[in-house]
Formats: structure tokens, sequence, C-alpha cells
């Protein structure tokens, strides 16, 4: 593929509802420009970007994929972002890439949570929108409705560019807007017709707000239009090009991916509405949070971000990165600040789909793929050296709900651990930790759904099998009231025998970890077995006495004992205070805590009775309510953590996939008394 000015290049981004059409419009659009031989189908596993096998095997898009193309002098870089809210990380690496987005609607469901997301997503990025109405074919949609929800959901800078014209679930040909025309389509050829009479008022009603969106975007149009003048086309286009990139005004098309029709108008608004990198209104900010004066040159300052981080099965570790400034060259060097390591850039590839075209260098604005970067990964810098610059870090979704691994067979441990590492590598929302207090590997993703894809890549890329459980909650122990206990160890077996002998005050404590003290007189215990009987107390903190959690909040005080002048030893004086501390905690009214974790969730002001229902239901506090705009509001409480295993699905479920949370611990409390007796019988039934 040539190499493009920085001026004929369009990054875009595709985004939407899962099942809307997305990858198959990419596929049209391939098809268009020449870069694809024929039209592949997602149903079929045989379109450019949905190669991976979990994709073909699953039906629809689990990875962000790159598809240059040339259209009519331009390179756009379409990515193809998955639609469904477990893979949404994807989308979040892949606008940081990107100049506008596309979002794709289905005619017949129009609005959906997917959408929304998109929109959001893009404006929170500050990056131009247009909508794309796919599926208008099908028997129960319309186009003239899903426009009408956009408004209803985004506002008035909704503005439909070319209504397609339907007859007997046929798109027949399409009412232009702009121009105020109407055209028959057969095949290649557009006939101009006269505008349907039954369309007319919905016409005329659109191509008002239209000219009301055109003469927004200067005082001038605005007098005209106040003034009953007629704009030109020209000045349309013009104004139209302005509203569009400043966010002003959001084109809709419509049309039929599968049946490629509408498409070619979706690939021509891209080239002329959408900005070029060096006219894109992004701002770019370094990792303090302050603005960047970078700008789209090739000979500028190098500053790439890498965002996104996959494996392939022949080449190893791909990096695809964005430029917004310099050029990166096959066989050079560039600097990672981020992990102050100096990287080895060898062969540079432009990507389609899985399609690997080798290039000489990248320019500004443009994006490409290096294999083999060593500490790199998602989000990071590459620039130079002397003078470098710092990108502010992609914020990817916080993973949420946690499955503890069980190997299916045993020894495939290293296997398991080395496979999840990597494959925390390529994802940045899935995350692994061991848990040493509960002995459990834990690995944590978006959703149910997402856990799964990455089971199922442990046994096709790693060979190894897992089962996944739910995780064990991490209680603890303490006591509440003042005991003295006596521990004695007396063993006699020929020769030297064994004597330690103790009486320790235990006492509820405040600080986490346990509080030693020692009180005696008379050399009761000697001072060097002092040491062994903190030593024995701290071992037995370990294991309380009611469900086997660890005790916190202890105080111990060594009053007294006796010891044996020949029989004595450290060990002994450690047993001696294992039993009394078994012996005191027992009757110390030992209680069991659990964990309590601080919840914020933001949802629909629609959900909040839902919301609060349920928290109410898994034992939580409600702090507050607060509203945030949007028609969203927060919700602030505290909930035990042992009810929260499945909240994002549950959270998911009541609000459509509407609801956001974060869910951090705060502190441990006093677990209720029905709730304790079912963890100490369930601790006994598991050491059986």
């Amino acid at each position: 593929m040539n190499k493009f000015p920085v001026g004929k290049i369009r990054n875009v981004c595709i985004m939407g509802q899962g099942s809307s059409g997305k990858t198959s419009l990419v596929e049209a659009m391939l098809y268009n420009a020449g870069a694809s031989e024929r039209l592949g189908k997602v149903v079929d596993g045989t379109t450019v970007c949905d190669y991976d096998p979990e994709e073909i095997k699953r039906k629809f898009s689990i990875n962000a994929s790159l598809a240059p193309f040339e259209w009519k002098g331009n390179k756009i870089n379409v990515i193809d972002t998955p639609g469904y809210l477990d893979f949404v990380g994807e989308a979040y690496g892949a606008v940081k890439a990107c100049d506008g987005v596309v979002i794709v609607l289905s005619g017949n469901s129009g609005v959906s949570v997917g959408s929304e997301n998109a929109w959001e997503l893009a404006k929170s990025e500050g990056l131009p929108v247009i909508c794309f109405v796919n599926k208008v074919d099908h028997e129960n949609a319309n186009f003239i409705n899903v426009v009408n929800s956009l408004k209803e959901v985004f506002g008035n800078s909704i503005a439909p560019f070319r209504i397609p014209i339907k007859e007997d679930l046929k798109i027949t040909g399409y009412v232009n807007l702009v121009t105020m025309k109407a055209y028959k389509v057969e095949g290649n050829k557009e006939t101009e017709i006269e505008i349907p009479t039954d369309m007319l008022d919905q016409v005329k009603e659109m191509r008002e707000a239209l000219c009301e969106a055109v003469a927004e975007t200067s005082e001038e149009l605005m007098e005209k239009y106040f003034e009953g003048i007629e704009f030109t086309e020209e000045e349309m286009r013009n104004a139209l090009r302005i509203g569009v990139r400043n966010g002003d005004i959001v084109p809709v098309y419509g049309g039929s991916a599968t049946e490629n029709i509408g498409v070619t108008f979706l690939q021509d608004a891209i080239v002329k509405y959408f900005p070029s990198p060096d006219e894109s209104t992004r701002v770019l900010k370094d990792s303090k949070g302050e603005e960047l004066d970078l700008k789209a040159d090739d000979s500028g300052q190098l500053a790439a971000i890498v965002f996104k981080t996959f494996s392939d099965p022949y080449v190893g570790k791909m990096s695809l990165f964005r430029v917004y400034s310099g050029t990166i060259k096959a066989d050079s060097s560039v600097y990672n600040p981020n992990k102050d390591a100096t990287e080895k850039i060898g062969h540079i590839y432009i990507l389609r789909g899985k399609k690997q075209i080798e290039v000489s260098e990248i320019g500004a604005g443009d994006i490409g793929v290096v294999t083999k970067l060593v500490a790199t990964t998602t989000g990071d810098t590459l620039t130079q050296k002397q003078n470098p610059v710092t990108l502010a870090q992609i914020e990817f979704p916080r993973p949420n709900l946690s499955m503890a691994v069980l190997p299916k067979a045993k020894g495939d441990e290293e296997k398991i651990s080395a496979g999840l590492t990597k494959l925390t590598e390529e994802d940045p929302t899935f995350a692994v930790y061991n848990n040493l207090e509960t002995r459990q590997t834990i690995i944590s993703g978006i959703g149910e759904m997402h856990l799964e894809v990455i089971v199922s890549k442990l046994q096709s890329k790693f060979g190894t099998s897992v089962t996944l459980s739910e995780p064990k909650v991490a209680y603890r122990e303490t006591i509440r009231k003042k005991v003295k206990a006596e521990g004695k160890h007396k063993k006699q077996t020929g020769g030297h025998g064994q004597y330690g002998h103790v009486f320790i005050e235990f006492e509820p404590g405040d600080q986490e970890d346990l509080v030693f003290e020692e009180k005696i007189f008379g050399g009761a215990v000697p001072k060097n077995y002092i040491p062994a009987v903190e030593k024995g107390l701290r071992e037995c903190i370990q294991k309380g006495v009611l469900a086997g959690y660890p005790v916190v909040n202890l105080k111990a005080t060594l009053v007294d004992g006796s010891y044996h002048p020949v029989d004595s030893s450290e060990m002994a004086f450690k047993v001696a205070a294992s039993i009394a501390y078994k012996e005191g905690l027992k009757n110390a009214s030992p209680v069991l805590l659990e964990p309590i974790g601080s919840l914020k969730v933001i949802v629909p002001e629609s959900n909040m009775g839902d919301i609060i229902g349920d928290i109410n239901k898994r034992r939580g506090r409600i702090l507050g309510m607060n509203p945030i705009g949007g028609g969203k509001s927060m919700v602030e409480a505290e909930v035990p953590m042992a009810e929260m295993h499945k909240y994002a699905t549950d959270l998911r479920s009541i609000t459509q996939g509407r609801g956001k949370f974060t869910f951090d611990f705060v502190r441990y409390e006093e677990a209720p008394a029905n709730i304790a007796q079912k963890v100490i019988e369930e601790s006994k039934v598991e050491e059986e």
C-alpha cells in the first residue's frame, strides 16, 4: 500500500450494539474499495475482520480489527470494534487511534445501550460522529423511526443527509437532503426521479432540521436562514463539514451492509466530513493531564501510542500503534518513557484483518503494527529519548467480575499461569492474581462471556483446561472480651524432655496486627524464651478457632509461667503459647468478621428503585444518591463483599447494560449470627 500524505488519511472507529452489522459494513467497504475480492459473511466465518478462531466459532467480534483501504485518492483506516459489552475494552483502545466514529444501528431495534455507550465514548474523546442505520431493507425496519429515536436520545444535532426509498422490502433509491433530489438506483446506475409523494412531508421536515443545523454554524448563514433565503449547495456542504467536525451536526445515513446498499455514500461521507489527522479537533494530553501542542507532521517530534497488543501464532507479540507526530521507520530504535526502555523496531506492517503488508515506515496520522517489542504494553508511548513525550494512558474499564480458576488436570498449574499472564498482556480489561490467603488463582473480567472466552483461549492457545468457581471470601476472626489462659506443654520421652508453661491474657486490640507484650516478674519465663512465645502466637493467628480464618485486632500479654532448667526449649514455649491461644480464644467471645466494600453505581434514574431494592437485598447500606446529569444518578452504598459476586451480571440485567459501578474493599465488620453460622458450618465440612 502506498504512503499517503497526512491530509489524505482518515482514521475511523466503527462502534455500536452487537449484531447491528458492523463487521458486515466493514466487509462491504473493503469490497467496494477493491481491497477484498468478495463479500464475506459473519455466519460463514469468511469476513476479513473476524478471523480469530473464537470469533469464527461464536459468530461475533471479540477483538478490535484494523482494515485500511484506499477510497478516491484517500486512505481510510477503519477499526472494527466488538459490540458486546463484555469486550468494550477493545473500543476504548481503538478510539485513541481514531479521529471520527461511525455508530452503526439496526433499522429494526434503533437506539440501544451499545449505541449509547459508543456515543458517550466518542464524545468523551471529542470525536465527530456519523450514524449508519443498517438493515433498512428488513421487514420491521423503519429509517425515520430510528432517526426520531436518535434525536430523542442524543438531541437535535442528529441530521439525516440521505433518506432511503423503500419499496416492498427493497431499497430502490434515496433522497439527498443536501441537494433535495431523489434518485432511483439500479446496480451502479442512478436515475434522477421525483421525490415520492408519500415521503414529501417527512423530507421537508428533515430538510428544515438540516437547514437549521447549517444556520447555526455561522452568523452569516443564520441571517440568511431567518430572512428565508435558500442556502446554496456549496454553502450547505461547507457548513456541514464544519458542523460535523465540531460535533454540532451528526449525519445519518441508511442502507444494508449485507446487500451493499448505501455503503459507498458512507465511504464518501467519511472522506468529506471527517477530519484528517492534521485537522482533528481532539485534544492530546500528556501523562500529567496537560495539553500537548503536537502537529501531525512526518518530520515532527515522534509521538505514537500503542493502543492494542495481541499475539500472532507465527510472528509472536504484535503492537498496533497510531503515530500522532513524526515517523516510525523499520530497523530503527524508539524510546518508551513509560517503561524507561529503548525498543528496537524491526519489521513494520500495515494490517488488514490478519493480512500483514510490510512497509518501510509509518508517518504522522497513520496506523501500523510492529512485532516483538520487549517491554512495551498497551497504552505506552513510543517517542525519542532526547526530549521525550509521554502521552496520557488509555483509561480502560476496570474488570468487575471475578472467578476462581481450578485446573482440570494435575500439574497444569504452570501452563495455566503462563497462559493467563500472556492473555493479560493482550487484554487490559482482564486481570489475574493469586490470593495467598484463600490459595486460589482469581481471574477478573467485564462479564461472564468475557471470562468464558478467556477459558476457551486457554484451551485453544495453551492446551490447558480449567473450571471456574465462585471465589472464597476472605473472612477474619477476632474476640470481644478479655480472658486469661494457661498453656502447658510437658512431655517426657527418655533423655531430655519438653517443658513450656505460660499464662497469657488475650483481649481485643486496636491494631489489625497482633500486639504482643510481656509482664514477667522474677524470671518466671526466661527472657530468651519470650520471643518464642510471640512467634508461636504469630503462627497461631493465621488460623482462628471459629472457621480457621486469620485473627485480627488481638492483644496478647504474657503475664506468668514456669520453666525447667533442662527440658525447656524455644519449641516447647511455642507449643505452650499455641495451647493457651486455642483455650483462650474459645472463651473470649470469638466472632466472625466479614469484608465490607464501598459501592458506587451509576444508573439511569428510571432504574433507581430497582437498584436500591437490590442493594438492600444484599444487606447493603445506602449512603447517598446524587443526580449527575444526563438522566443518571450515582448511588453510594456499603455492601458485604460476600453478596457482590454476581453483581456485574445482575446490574447489567436490571439496567439493560446501562449501569456502571466500582466496588472497593473498605473494612471488616462483625458478620450477622446467621451468616457467621453458615460460614462456620461450611468450613467444617471443607475441613472434613
